[in-house]
């Protein structure tokens, strides 16, 4: 079987004949490749340039023996598109300048056609599709309503998301209006990106599980409804992925999403969200990152217990609960890489 087929069918819930791996943030800063870019260019310079996104988006591919791609780009330059001002400033991690803080704000995005103002993504997907001619697919990618939603109102990362629960709660019809508009960029983007070659959807929700499960439903989950069902009108075989943190107390709303393919974090036990998700869709991870520093002989004991766990049953992708840690050493990467596939291997 190759590699090509392993992750998409895994996708789909058919059996392969071993167990399909990659790694979120699987091209980045563990790699002396990536770091050698990375002291010309900003990050923003990279992801805007399709020749270096590329470039970095293949360097785990050529490394290791991994069964999918993904886009080397960044959720938030979807927000640059609808008139807020991003810059990644040294030492403190994104900022946006004009932060939405009331409804006056929200009148002022505009939802704009992904291919004019998000065009150095679509055209690095074109590329990088080219590129690999086949060899493993390659996921395209976008944050969620509620991600993007916390930083534009936020200004950056916060641990409390007081500004974006205020708006939530005291002012409903602005905080819908504002997930309307996210909706349609988000959709708009993702489908520009499939278009242009992607071969599966990624949405990365990391900071929903800040909500309880009833702010969830009311709040968040209509959006990604609406997301998914855009996605699935234009291209009904492709696999769309939803991936967030800290939202094991409400995977049975996560399934109403719609999404093929939920992926979760290292808190909860594999067959426990499945159980929760009523075996329905395929699960992607959970391994917990911080194994993957080392020693490998107990990276390969969790992985084993992890693969064990699940056997043969179709529709799993191994991943992490979240991202490689900059401090992973490639070599484990590759050992980690081959492991899955030799102890997954079907007779």
């Amino acid at each position: 079987m190759s590699r090509q087929d392993r992750f998409i069918k895994a996708c789909h819930k058919e059996q392969v004949d071993c167990t399909p791996v990659w790694l979120m943030r699987q091209a980045g800063r563990y790699m002396p490749e990536y770091r050698a870019i990375r002291e010309k260019y900003t990050i923003l310079e990279m992801i805007k340039n399709p020749e270096l996104s590329c470039e970095v988006t293949l360097q785990p591919l050529n490394a290791f023996d991994i069964d999918a791609g993904i886009i080397f780009a960044d959720i938030l330059p979807l927000l640059e598109s609808l008139g807020l001002d991003l810059e990644f400033v040294k030492g403190e991690g994104p900022v946006i300048h004009n932060p939405i803080r009331n409804h006056i704000d929200i009148d002022s995005l505009a939802v704009t056609p992904s291919e004019e103002t998000l065009k150095f993504t679509i055209d690095a997907i074109a590329l990088t599709c080219k590129e690999l001619a086949g060899k493993v697919p390659l996921i395209g990618f976008s944050g969620a309503p509620f991600t993007l939603a916390s930083y534009a109102i936020e200004g950056g990362a916060s641990k409390s998301y007081l500004y974006t629960k205020n708006l939530m709660y005291t002012e409903p019809l602005w905080w819908q209006k504002l997930m309307d508009k996210l909706s349609a960029q988000i959709s708009d983007y993702l489908i520009a990106q499939i278009n242009a070659g992607a071969k599966a959807i990624q949405i990365f929700d990391s900071w929903v599980g800040s909500l309880s499960p009833y702010d969830f439903r009311d709040y968040v989950l209509p959006h990604l409804q609406k997301i998914v069902k855009h996605i699935k009108e234009a291209h009904p075989e492709l696999p769309v992925i939803y991936f967030s943190t800290s939202t094991g107390s409400y995977l049975p709303l996560i399934k109403e999403i719609g999404a093929d393919v939920i992926s979760v974090d290292w808190r909860i036990d594999i067959l426990e969200a499945w159980e929760k998700l009523d075996n329905e869709p395929a699960i992607q991870g959970n391994l917990e990152p911080s194994l993957l520093l080392g020693p490998v002989e107990t990276m390969h004991q969790q992985t084993a217990r992890l693969l064990d766990a699940v056997g043969s049953r179709p529709g799993h992708i191994m991943n992490l609960g979240h991202g490689i840690h900059k401090e992973t050493n490639p070599d484990n990467i590759a050992s980690f890489v081959n492991f899955v596939h030799e102890h997954s291997k079907r007779d």
